[in-house]
């Protein structure tokens, strides 16, 4: 466990104007380049935000995007320019209080689509799947099992809703607004980068279910934005865990699902209050995942600003 409290940055650090505060993320900008991204440790569940942050989270969001960044530079250029809080202006004091949790990225012009890629047949894609056999209106094969592997990773778009739910739309739609060309290239660039992270995580014992990618231009160059192949953004399942046709117990916060099904609560606000158990265990499997994935993405030298 990091020994850290829960950071949740309500109000803007002194002398950067606050852009935008999402469930998780707060966007300062630095100045006409670059925002400064703070990871707090709020918990969002169900499209809640929970009232109790999870100890560390946003510094295993942080640490674990920066070494995918670094990983993933030679097939799609990441935003991340520096993990040190004091690279934007910062006082010590400040900083301190943000180490491991923000990053300094280049500002991009943010392309409003979910570029999610699906390596199994989980969640809402079994749900569909089991109606009409297909994700996404993707036709699969009969005769799958729940959390099965796919026969390949399939590439599932959602526009992007700054409020609400994210729109699950078709491969075609994706052209029709954007072009052919961007899109085409947005499917390429998600595909390369998930059988990239498939692979890794297989070395470090996860199977990658599925993640979503967010895309930017920076300078004309599409550019990976925001956060990459957390815990929050991709379904971490542990090799050990796995068995198709059954529920499995993830790296992420299934303990707050698990707690959430079985409290009967309407999944409208406020969210119920969580046991310490739960924001521990919870807690755990955020550290667990950063644990894994840090020994094969750590770059042999590194210093502590990555992965630390």
């Amino acid at each position: 466990m990091l020994d850290v409290p829960p950071v949740m940055l309500e109000c803007p650090p002194p002398g950067l104007p606050l852009l935008h505060s999402g469930k998780v993320r707060d966007i300062f900008a630095v100045d006409g380049e670059r925002l400064l991204l703070v990871a707090t440790d709020r918990l969002s569940a169900f499209d809640v935000v929970f009232g109790q942050g999870i100890p560390g989270k946003g510094v295993v969001l942080t640490q674990m995007s920066a070494l995918w960044f670094a990983a993933t530079a030679g097939i799609v250029p990441g935003h991340l320019l520096s993990l040190r809080p004091v690279d934007a202006g910062l006082g010590a004091d400040l900083a301190a209080v943000l180490e491991g949790r923000a990053m300094v990225v280049r500002r991009a012009s943010r392309v409003d689509v979910e570029c999610v890629v699906r390596g199994y047949l989980a969640g809402g894609g079994w749900r569909e799947y089991v109606r009409q056999g297909s994700v996404c209106g993707i036709p699969l094969p009969s005769g799958l099992r729940m959390n099965a592997r796919l026969p390949e990773p399939i590439f599932t778009p959602a526009w992007k809703n700054d409020v609400g739910h994210d729109e699950n739309v078709s491969f075609a739609a994706i052209q029709s607004r954007l072009g052919a060309e961007l899109a085409d290239r947005l499917r390429e660039c998600s595909l390369r980068l998930y059988a990239f992270a498939a692979a890794r995580c297989a070395d470090a014992g996860i199977l990658l279910a599925d993640t979503k990618f967010e895309f930017g231009f920076v300078d004309g160059a599409l550019t990976v934005i925001d956060e990459l192949c957390t815990p929050d953004s991709s379904r971490f399942w542990p090799v050990e865990r796995h068995r198709p046709g059954e529920p499995v117990d993830s790296l992420d916060k299934q303990p707050v699902r698990d707690f959430v099904e079985a409290s009967g609560w309407d999944l409208a606000p406020p969210a119920p209050v969580l046991p310490a158990a739960v924001v521990a265990a919870c807690a755990a499997r955020y550290q667990d995942a950063l644990r894994r994935l840090r020994g094969v993405l750590l770059p042999s030298g590194a210093g502590p600003g990555i992965g630390a």
